[in-house]
């Protein structure tokens, strides 16, 4: 068998612990860079069979061209989300894994954190009572119980968000184009279409993946259709809402709050320490200004147990290729686009 030999970009410390750890069960080469992976960078790989990529790192159709020319057999996404490669240019010249599912549940916990913090004052509360302010003025909130959420996408992660929600009492309505039996079946859940979920929620959160049809999910047309005073979540993908139109809601009252744990032009910030720096992003910048807005850096997968996930799987995937194995998480361009299931014709391989 030939030894994976990988090279990880956009590392970070805790991702070098955490796959130092899990490697000691695979013993594979590794070698550790800071830098996302980009067509400038994409030259520091010399000798390595394996790229290791995560959600900032852009794969494009130059990056491809020269990491198949210099021998890369797979790239290894430790993420679940693929939008930032191009599949057309990858397929028949490397293969793509990825981590599908690593803590549904801890995704769907930061997503109803937001949701308490925001309703309940909580940011606001903490930096309060630390300059001895403990006037209540401006922070009442609203009882969970007996509201309705809206959750745009039903996969493990939201179907982990409707159990959650369903247990503070609330009526929850889901949206999703495969709809799930088992959610189907559960009391105060129902699917809907999205214009019925856009009118009746009080909550809306984003769970789904973004693609073509996803892509701004949310404007301004979306935002007409809500309640006054409705909450926005979303931990999935920045462009699934257009921010420009929330900043707009936000504005005229139309959204009471906003939890953002991505944003769409966070790859020059998210993950990164920039404290030091003059903040050039304007829409980033007057997102922060609201008092009624949270952004975190995309840290909802951010728990140990997701973490020993994404690595064990994200080395399960390096090590069944090179054994030659089926590839279960495997995504190439026919798959995603539906025109084909080629790990059936191709013995657990897309080529």
């Amino acid at each position: 068998m030939e030894t994976p030999k990988i090279m990880f970009f956009d590392t970070k410390p805790y991702d070098k612990d955490i796959f130092v750890e899990v490697n000691k069960e695979f013993n594979f080469d590794i070698k550790f860079l800071k830098y996302h992976l980009t067509s400038e960078t994409a030259l520091l790989v010399k000798d390595c069979n394996t790229i290791c990529a995560f959600v900032d790192d852009q794969i494009g159709q130059q990056v491809i061209k020269y990491l198949s020319e210099e021998g890369v057999k797979i790239i290894a996404l430790r993420c679940a989300g693929y939008n930032n490669i191009d599949l057309k240019a990858a397929y028949e010249k490397i293969h793509v894994v990825r981590v599908p599912a690593y803590s549904p549940h801890a995704i769907a916990e930061h997503a109803v954190a937001l949701m308490l913090s925001l309703n309940r004052k909580i940011h606001r509360a903490y930096f309060r009572t630390r300059d001895t302010n403990f006037s209540l003025h401006g922070l009442m909130g609203f009882d969970m119980y007996g509201k309705t959420a809206g959750v745009i996408g039903t996969g493990k992660i939201g179907k982990a968000l409707v159990k959650i929600l369903l247990g503070f009492g609330m009526k929850v309505y889901g949206y999703d184009i495969n709809r799930d039996p088992v959610l189907n079946g559960l009391k105060n859940f129902e699917y809907t279409g999205l214009e019925t979920l856009f009118q009746k929620s009080d909550i809306i959160s984003l769970n789904c993946p973004l693609t073509k049809e996803t892509e701004y999910i949310i404007n301004a047309t979306g935002f007409s259709k809500m309640k006054d005073g409705v909450m926005i979540i979303n931990t999935g993908r920045g462009k699934l809402i257009k921010t420009s139109d929330l900043i707009d809601a936000l504005k005229s009252g139309k959204v009471s709050a906003a939890g953002l744990d991505v944003y769409e032009e966070e790859s020059e910030y998210f993950f990164e320490d920039k404290s030091d720096q003059i903040m050039t992003d304007d829409i980033l910048a007057r997102l922060l200004t609201f008092n009624n807005v949270i952004v975190t850096s995309h840290q909802g997968f951010f728990t140990r147990e997701a973490m020993l996930n994404i690595a064990q799987t994200t080395m399960q995937n390096i090590s069944d290729y090179f054994q030659g194995k089926n590839l279960p998480n495997e995504i190439c361009y026919h798959c995603v686009i539906g025109s084909a299931d080629c790990r059936k014709k191709n013995n657990g391989r897309c080529f």
